[in-house]
């Protein structure tokens, strides 16, 4: 019970809205088509493992919603960057972060 509250939680407060400002990043960046198709292969991978262990450990799964809601963690921090399709997402909320701090 508790490991689906957990999971819901993170899908709601990380999941979603971070599919949410990468398609918000993808369309103002005018990325080429390649960076879109590797951003989408990422999240297909990389994000039923992030719930399946949101589930799994509860503990972790509120202190990344939590830090990741506050500003605290970068969301890039959630992939694997030694995934090659992950390079281009992690350089677009890297970058994206970085016009945020400026602004």
């Amino acid at each position: 019970m508790i490991a689906e509250i957990a999971a819901w939680m993170f899908t709601l407060f990380v999941v979603d809205p971070l599919h949410a400002e990468m398609r918000q990043h993808l369309e103002h960046a005018n990325a080429p088509v390649e960076v879109v198709q590797q951003s989408r292969q990422c999240l297909a991978s990389h994000v039923p493992r992030l719930v399946d262990r949101a589930g799994n450990e509860p503990g972790w799964a509120i202190a990344t919603a939590i830090g990741i809601s506050t500003g605290w963690t970068s969301p890039d921090r959630l992939f694997d960057g030694a995934d090659p399709s992950c390079s281009a997402l992690r350089s677009l909320i890297g970058a994206q972060n970085a016009r945020e701090a400026e602004g």
